[in-house]
C-alpha cells in the first residue's frame, strides 16, 4: 500500500512530516511518497532513503495557509497538494495526506477526483475519541459553511457507513447536533433536517443531541452543519491545548519540588490515558468523505505522531475503501 503525503504543507513541514513518515513506514508497513521540493527532502532523508520506504516525488510549488484555494489551485499546478492529489486519482497511491491548507486540500480533491455519484456536498469527519468507551464522529468539521437539509442528510448517511466499516459500530447511533433534545428546538436548518433523518431508514437516528452530548458518546456519529461543526471541533481544541498546558506545568513543579516525573503521576492517577484523548496529535487527522478517493486533512500544527497516526487512518480508508463503500450505499 502507497500512502502519498504533503511534505510542504503544514506549520512544522519539512522536518516533522519526514520524521512521522519514518515511524509510520516501520509500524505500518506502508510505502510512502512524500510530496515536495526534491532537492530539500534529499537533504533531510540522506542515507535513509535508500532503505526507509519513502521515495520522493517532487512538487516545486507550495500553496500557502493564507492564500485564495482556488486560485492558488489553478496557478500552482505543481504544487504538493495538487501533484499528491493527482498521485491518487492516477492509481499511484491509496490515499493522500495534508496538513497545508484546509481550502486548497478540498478543492483539488474536487477538481482532482470527483464527487461521489449522488452526493451532493464532501464533508470533513472528524474522530473525536474522548471517552474511554467509544469514540465520536463529527460531520460536517468545516467543509460547508451553508447547508440544506439535505446535505445533513448525506452526512450522516456517510458517517454512519465510516463508523460501521472503520470503527466497528453496527448500527451507529445518529444524533443531529441542536440546541435542546426537543424536535422543535434548533434553528430552521435543524428543524427542517429532523424529520428527514427521522424517516430515513438506513440510519439509526436517535433525535436531537446537545453540546455535552458529545462528550458522553450519546451517539456515535453527531451530525451538524460545516460552520457549527468546525466551531465545536476548535473550542474542544482549545480546552485540550489549556488542559495539556496545565497538565504540563504542574508536572514540572511536581518533578522539581519531589524528583517525581509528572507524567509518572498523571499515570498513576489515571490521567495518562485520558491526556492522550484529547491530544489531537493522537488522531492523526480527518477525512474528506464523499470524493473519489481517500483524502486525509491533518491539523496545521501537525507534528510528527500527528502525521504517523494520519497515516494509519489513511490505511485504514484505503483498506476499507470507503468511497466505494459510500457510492454502493448512496446508491442503494
Amino acid at each position: 500500500m502507497i500512502i502519498a503525503v504533503d511534505a510542504a504543507g503544514g506549520d512544522y513541514a519539512p522536518h516533522e512530516v519526514v520524521k512521522g513518515a519514518l515511524k509510520a513506514v516501520q509500524e505500518y508497513e506502508v510505502e510512502v511518497k512524500l510530496v515536495g521540493r526534491k532537492n530539500v527532502l534529499h537533504v533531510l532523508l540522506g542515507r535513509q532513503l535508500r532503505k526507509s520506504g519513502l521515495t520522493i516525488v517532487n512538487a516545486s510549488q507550495v500553496i500557502g495557509s493564507h492564500e485564495s484555494p482556488v486560485k492558488a489551485i489553478r496557478g500552482k499546478p505543481n504544487s504538493s497538494i495538487v501533484v499528491g492529489v493527482n498521485l491518487v486519482k492516477e492509481g499511484k497511491a491509496s490515499s493522500f495526506i495534508s496538513a497545508g491548507n484546509t481550502g486548497a486540500v478540498l478543492g483539488a480533491a474536487l477538481f482532482g477526483l470527483g464527487k461521489v455519484a449522488g452526493i451532493e456536498r464532501p464533508a470533513i469527519a472528524c474522530i473525536m475519541d474522548i471517552t474511554p468507551s467509544t469514540p465520536v464522529l463529527l460531520i460536517d468539521a468545516g467543509a460547508n459553511v451553508d447547508c440544506r437539509p439535505n446535505h445533513l442528510v448525506q452526512f450522516a448517511e456517510m458517517g454512519a457507513v465510516y463508523c460501521q466499516r472503520v470503527l466497528g459500530v453496527k448500527s451507529p447511533r445518529v444524533g443531529l447536533l441542536s440546541v435542546g433534545e426537543e424536535e422543535n428546538k434548533g434553528n430552521q436548518l435543524v428543524q427542517e433536517t429532523h424529520p428527514l433523518l427521522k424517516s430515513n431508514k438506513k440510519l439509526n437516528f436517535i433525535g436531537n443531541v446537545e453540546g455535552h452530548d458529545i462528550l458522553k458518546a450519546t451517539a456515535d456519529v453527531v451530525v451538524t452543519d460545516g460552520f457549527t461543526g468546525n466551531i465545536v471541533l476548535k473550542t474542544i481544541e482549545g480546552m485540550s491545548d489549556t488542559f495539556l498546558s496545565s497538565t504540563r506545568q504542574i508536572g514540572h513543579l511536581i518533578s522539581n519540588v519531589y524528583h517525581f516525573r509528572g507524567r509518572d503521576l498523571l499515570r498513576d492517577v489515571g490521567l495518562g490515558s485520558w491526556v492522550n484523548r484529547i491530544d489531537y496529535q493522537e488522531h492523526g487527522g480527518a477525512c474528506l468523505l464523499g470524493v473519489n478517493g481517500n483524502i486525509i486533512i491533518a491539523h496545521g500544527r501537525s507534528r510528527a505522531k500527528t502525521i504517523k497516526n494520519a497515516i494509519g487512518i489513511a490505511k485504514h480508508m484505503a483498506e476499507h475503501n470507503i468511497s466505494q463503500v459510500i457510492k454502493e450505499e448512496i446508491h442503494e
